[in-house]
């Protein structure tokens, strides 16, 4: 997951060459006198890590325009708080500025998906973002029955 423009830019400029790569290395192989089949095999594993990259991109640009996927239970909070921060526009360096800690913290939470965070500070962290979670609850049994 991209957490920040550094990394988004970063993304950008590596899908830019490895897109590059991915032509160079196909009309090697079409100069190896491979069959089509045999070359689709080979790039495989290429052109999946370059399709993984541009959605990673994508994805991040999804949330800067504030699109993100709702939350259904607890387990996907750390990246949830990441994707609202994003969303936000704020920075990793203006929520630990509203929080009042380093910004290496909000690094290293972030890139741990905030594992193990307790409610408290999950609130904290809304607050500094300027969110307000709404919640739903549904009948198991009925969510079990659909």
């Amino acid at each position: 997951m991209i957490r920040n423009e550094s990394e988004y830019r970063e993304a950008v400029d590596r899908v830019a060459q490895e897109k590059k790569r991915l032509a160079a290395h196909a009309e090697h192989l079409r100069g190896q006198s491979l069959t089509r089949e045999e070359i689709k095999k080979a790039m495989s594993p290429l052109r999946s890590f370059h399709l993984q990259l541009e959605e990673e991109v994508a994805a991040y640009e999804r949330l800067k325009r504030g699109e993100f996927q709702e939350l259904h239970n607890l387990r996907g909070l750390g990246q949830l708080l990441v994707s609202l921060r994003i969303a936000r526009g704020l920075s990793q360096r203006e929520l630990a500025r509203r929080l009042g800690v380093d910004e290496a913290l909000v690094s290293r939470d972030e890139r741990n998906e905030y594992h193990n965070i307790g409610i408290e500070r999950a609130a904290r962290i809304l607050e500094a973002i300027g969110v307000q979670l709404r919640t739903v609850v549904e009948d198991s049994a009925a969510y079990e029955a659909a």
